[in-house]
């Protein structure tokens, strides 16, 4: 069968066009993938070379699909050849190629977010700075920004925009934490995730021949999820692709949520600015969800302003409305959702794997996981303790990277003294402070000999240096010879690791010791498949796959039967046949801004898109809830209904009778109800095309302007009744709210605070004294 034949005539036409530069506008569940790994099969069948064509995807993972899919067209020895991976892995390959003319050698290592931290609260330690004010997270996060942003540490200290920001957030030497820390990992030859991407930048920037030749090596470059690149992957991308022109980028800017990880949107929507010549190619049809959904999804994204106009539709059944939880308490919306799986999985034959409770923030998973728990109901928390995070994992690949890296001090830190060998803090700290006078790595100092001693040590503690850089020097001689499985087993039996953990017989150390185990098979599997495809299959190959997995790479438990709890950031990308949208509240989803500003129209569109996104997430039943309460840092706080709820449009919605949004019901001729609308005005008004009523109807337009005099007088003269008569159970009537409902009373006069719930508003809470309330009855 043609590989073509099962593509729809949108997806075909962006298959085949591959001279110039495209932009594919790949809406929700309309099979991008397929459309990406068709587009590179009919490359290579067209002629292109492998070694030609350069993909570049978020995750492993998804590469890794996409691979193996081409390989079933083109067969595995042509698959093989492709440059396809992430950023990070691609731009890591080319820096080990080219490291030496940025000072760095091709083995570098790569720190992840807990090594980058560790050696920040070194260097502030070093600085003798507090913690408690110089939060190592806060200055990881500057530092990350200004490399995404291409800043480097003396650009840093030259923006006086950047610099006065610090010294708002009471943090003004971070300039020169950054460039401490840049002067450590250069030391250290280690590089950070950011700088797989600045440091390819400055590659590019600093050494046109290099350049050059890696334009005229890639002829085809495509980019999946466009619309989540950041500055520095855009820059590069655009430098890539100067030559042929021949890029294609896939993405949905109806999607794009990552700009905290500096993300910009307008990389996609400028796409066409960017390249003229441009074709557009728009996947519209959602294989993935009902019509319904997709429906309740289009209404709410069409009311974002910044977008690529597009009409994304369904064919599959219409399927049920969304049903919408009202919930007295966040406790309560805890219970109705579990007690909604537990019926629908029981009635429907759902397995447990086929929900997803999506939330904004992680601190709302607390409440469902008590409540799953509860009821039984199994679960897993995505974006949880990754396996390579765990402390077991982390020191057994402290000793690889210090094997194929010498000058990896935090490896080193983290395993000179493990297991136990005798080497304490104190003698650490004199390694490191002798190391830094010396330039030097801490291990250059500890292979020194004995006579030499220059942190000045006791004979007794450097013997035990000596013992410890004789192993490590051991296991380098073999870094050449053995592969990376025979290595890791030698590595893991010889520095006492394996003794350690067996040992301790507990049911903790046993799953310790077995979670070892299962490190060693990922590493014989990767020899095995590495020697049949033909591939380096070396430790310092395997490390560096680690090095670069993702969450969505690591997850070793996805085929249990359990509920997912996510993020909804952490859903993008997944699918499931029933997903909860919980918390849909003001100020929570959406989100308050920081600090009580005003939100920005970018920030809320971006909001917007992130309901989006979640409600796209379903194939067959979308569920939202939010609560009426909920406590906030020990305060139990009133909440009104998201905006997000009332934008969709309502002939989608399943709501209760007190849906607490204002909504009534729609009856129909037969005497049942056809959905829900929102409460048509008293007099409602003919619809008009704008600039056309007063020619139509002059007479309209005068009755018209009439009535809004008339209201506005009205408003100007509206009197509330003194706060004291209001009471508790009273209907009353505001200015811009309308009627409402006194829920309660509380305070002494004249501070006397009234908690109502308006027809129209929602629940409010208001100073009497100001609120101006009329009693109605």
């Amino acid at each position: 069968m043609n590989y073509l034949d099962g593509l729809n005539e949108a997806q075909r036409a962006a298959v085949v066009n591959i001279d110039g530069p495209s932009l594919v506008i790949a809406g929700a569940g309309s099979g991008k993938t397929r459309v990406l790994t068709f587009r590179i099969a009919h490359l290579l069948q067209q002629g292109a070379k492998p070694g030609s064509i350069l993909s570049l995807t978020f995750t492993n993972k998804a590469a890794r699909e996409m691979k193996e899919r081409i390989a079933t067209i083109v067969g595995h020895s042509t698959a093989r050849n492709l440059w396809m991976g992430t950023f990070h892995s691609i731009f890591a390959r080319i820096l080990r190629t080219e490291a030496e003319v940025l000072g760095f050698p091709s083995n570098f290592t790569i720190y992840d977010s807990a090594d980058s931290k560790s050696l920040l609260k070194t260097i502030l330690k070093s600085m003798q700075l507090d913690e408690k004010v110089y939060k190592p997270n806060v200055v990881a996060g500057r530092i990350s920004a200004a490399k995404n942003s291409l800043i480097t540490p003396p650009a840093y200290q030259q923006n006086g925009q950047i610099m006065e920001y610090d010294m708002s957030i009471r943090m003004p030497r971070i300039a020169e934490i950054y460039k401490e820390y840049e002067k450590r990992c250069r030391l250290a030859g280690a590089m950070d995730f950011d700088d797989l991407l600045l440091k390819t930048n400055i590659l590019f920037r600093d050494h046109k021949d290099i350049l050059a030749k890696y334009q005229q090596k890639f002829d085809y470059l495509l980019v999946d999820e466009y619309q989540d690149t950041n500055f520095a992957q855009y820059l590069i991308v655009k430098n890539l692709a100067a030559l042929h022109q021949n890029l294609c980028v896939v993405g949905d800017d109806a999607q794009s949520i990552y700009s905290f990880r500096g993300a910009r949107i307008e990389n996609i929507l400028n796409f066409q600015k960017d390249y003229p010549q441009h074709k557009i190619f728009k996947l519209e049809q959602n294989y993935r969800s009902t019509q319904t959904i997709v429906n309740a999804a289009n209404s709410v994204i069409a009311k974002n302003k910044r977008q690529i106009p597009k009409n994304v539709f369904s064919d599959n059944p219409h399927g049920n409305r969304i049903k919408v939880f009202s919930a007295l308490t966040d406790n309560e919306e805890g219970y109705l959702i579990a007690n909604e799986i537990s019926e629908t999985r029981m009635r429907h034959h759902y397995n447990y794997l086929d929900y997803a409770i999506l939330y904004r923030t992680n601190a709302q998973s607390r409440i469902f996981e008590e409540a799953l728990r509860k009821r039984n109901i199994p679960y897993k928390i995505y974006g949880g303790l990754s396996f390579y995070q765990r402390k077991e994992i982390k020191d057994l690949l402290s000793y690889f990277r210090l094997v194929i890296n010498p000058k990896d001090n935090e490896a080193l830190k983290r395993i000179i003294n493990y297991p136990a060998r005798g080497i304490g803090d104190t003698t650490l700290a004199k390694l490191e402070q002798a190391a830094l006078a010396e330039g030097v790595s801490i291990f250059e100092v500890v292979k020194k000999s004995p006579q030499e001693n220059p942190a000045g040590l006791n004979k007794g503690t450097l013997s035990k240096l000596v013992e410890f850089s004789g192993i490590i020097q051991q296991f380098e001689e073999k870094t050449e010879i053995a592969d990376a499985y025979e290595l890791a087993g030698l590595i893991a039996t010889q520095t006492g690791i394996m003794k350690d953990l067996y040992r301790d017989q507990t049911p903790e150390g046993l799953s310790r010791f077995e979670n070892i185990q299962e490190l060693l098979n990922g590493i014989q599997e990767f020899t095995i498949n590495a020697r049949e495809e033909g591939s380096p299959n070396a430790l310092g190959n395997y490390m560096e796959d680690v090095a670069l997995l993702t969450d969505q790479d690591s997850d070793k438990e996805e085929d249990r039967d359990k509920v997912t709890l996510m993020t909804v950031h952490s859903s993008k990308g997944l699918e499931f046949k029933n997903v909860f949208i919980v918390g849909v509240e003001e100020n929570l989803f959406p989100s308050a801004p920081m600090g009580g500003a005003s939100p920005s129209i970018e920030s809320f569109e971006e909001e917007r898109r992130l309901f989006y996104v979640a409600l796209t997430r379903a194939e067959e039943n979308a569920y939202l809830s939010f609560a009426k309460q909920r406590y906030r840092w020990g305060k139990l706080d009133f909440c009104n209904p998201s905006r997000f709820i009332t934008e969709v449009d309502p002939k989608f919605l399943d709501l209760p009778e007190d849906n607490g949004i204002g909504y009534e019901r729609e009856p129909t001729v037969a005497g049942g109800y056809a959905g829900f609308r929102k409460p048509q005005p008293e007099q409602p008004a003919a619809p008009t095309q704008p600039g056309r009523q007063t020619a139509a109807n002059p007479q309209a337009m005068n009755q018209k302007l009439m009535q809004l005099r008339e209201a506005k007088k009205q408003n100007q003269n509206f009197d509330g009744d003194d706060p004291r008569d209001i009471q508790s159970g009273m209907t009353v009537e505001h200015q811009r709210f309308g009627k409402g409902k006194v829920q309660q009373v509380e305070g002494a006069f004249p501070n006397l605070k009234a908690t109502v719930f308006f027809q129209n508003a929602g629940q409010k809470q208001l100073l009497l004294k100001f609120a101006k309330l009329r009693i109605v009855r």
